[in-house]
């Protein structure tokens, strides 16, 4: 019987066990949008994990949308990048990098001469983001053109090439979480005309073009993906999200992807919203590869899940934050640390990288 502690191949990657910690923006960059030392020191306490999904990172200074998040669009990036793959390579431990536009979910004071954010619509998120003043309500976006969009594409293209440069195992194309991509997907936001809007094709066009893109450049085996069809994080489900992405991972199965994380329910909610039922073991039947799940998961429910072969690996995000060793103490059933939410986002060392582990 498989274990939840056994080793796995992710396409070209080889897992030394199945628990991989999520994605978690925390808000640390320096100057430059750069990881810094305190970031190098995060990873690599956390290395443990069979795979690390690196924090989302803005493919583009036109992508951010949140304050000091480290991105991946330039050469000094790179090299920051690449002392926090070193460390966790050092470790033993495998890390790829999540890639990010947010779309409307941004700012006008984080963005470029003060530029509007983009989307699929100009209808304005009820949404906040974090900046310099704090937490403020999203900023009003502008519909992407048609002619804009290769450019776009090419962005995630150059994002996924560096990442590699970067020392990464291989790359997380975020289209979960109704940032750009899924802004794109679902029919409650996309209201736009043309070949990136009306019908599914249309709605799921641009995230199969950016698939398209990143695994011509690095490989398939290097590339995964994460949707979450039912989070309504900042708007509203798609009309018939079993229908959209139903359609999207029969699109991505011939890809030969690294692997699919699916956010179940809403994200960092309930997994089972009240009246919104999602048949997610038909996506997995229709994936075939790898088959990564997320959202709050028990050390019970993540080993019962993987012994009955309903996933293949389970993501944990904020136990990882409070526990750098997370892997041990599931492997031992120990008591997990009490997380610091008020040091969740922005600040120093506190909350960040003083969690003690068993061992200490």
């Amino acid at each position: 019987m498989t274990t939840l502690f056994d080793p796995i191949q992710l396409g070209d990657i080889a897992l030394a066990n199945r628990i991989a910690m999520a994605p978690l923006t925390r808000n640390r960059a320096v100057e430059g949008n750069k990881p810094g030392p305190m970031t190098v020191e995060y990873y690599r306490q956390r290395a443990t994990a069979g795979l690390i999904i690196a924090e989302a990172s803005p493919i583009s200074p036109t992508a951010q949308g949140y304050l000091d998040t480290p991105g991946i669009w330039n050469d000094e990036q790179v090299a920051a990048w690449q002392s926090v793959t070193q460390a966790v390579h050092a470790e033993g431990g495998k890390i790829v990098l999540q890639l990010w536009h947010v779309g409307r979910i941004s700012h006008t004071s984080l963005l470029p001469d003060g530029e509007v954010p983009v989307s699929s619509t100009d209808q304005v998120a009820n949404a906040s983001t974090f900046t310099r003043d704090g937490f403020v309500p999203v900023s009003q976006p502008r519909a992407l053109r048609d002619d804009e969009i290769p450019g776009l594409i090419e962005d995630y293209r150059r994002a996924a090439r560096n990442a590699i440069a970067a020392g990464f195992d291989g790359v997380e194309i975020h289209a979960a979480n109704t940032y750009l991509i899924e802004q794109f997907l679902r029919d409650s936001v996309n209201d736009r005309s043309g070949p990136y809007g009306g019908s599914i094709e249309n709605r799921a066009r641009l995230l199969l073009e950016v698939v398209q893109a990143v695994t011509g450049e690095i490989g398939a085996g290097r590339t995964g993906i994460r949707l979450s069809p039912m989070t309504t994080f900042t708007a509203p489900l798609d009309s018939n999200p079993q229908a959209l992405y139903g359609y999207v991972v029969e699109q991505l199965a011939p890809f030969g992807l690294a692997y699919l994380h699916v956010i179940e329910g809403e994200t960092g909610g309930t997994r089972t919203p009240d009246g919104k039922p999602f048949d997610y073991a038909a996506l997995r039947r229709t994936f075939k590869g790898p088959w990564m799940v997320n959202n709050g998961y028990s050390r019970d429910l993540a080993l019962q899940t993987v012994a009955d072969g309903q996933a293949d690996l389970v993501a944990f995000g904020r136990p990882f934050i409070s526990n750098p060793d997370l892997v041990r103490r599931l492997r031992d059933g120990a008591t997990l640390n009490e997380l610091r939410a008020d040091k969740l986002y922005g600040g120093g060392a506190e909350g960040y990288i003083d969690y003690p582990t068993l061992a200490a």
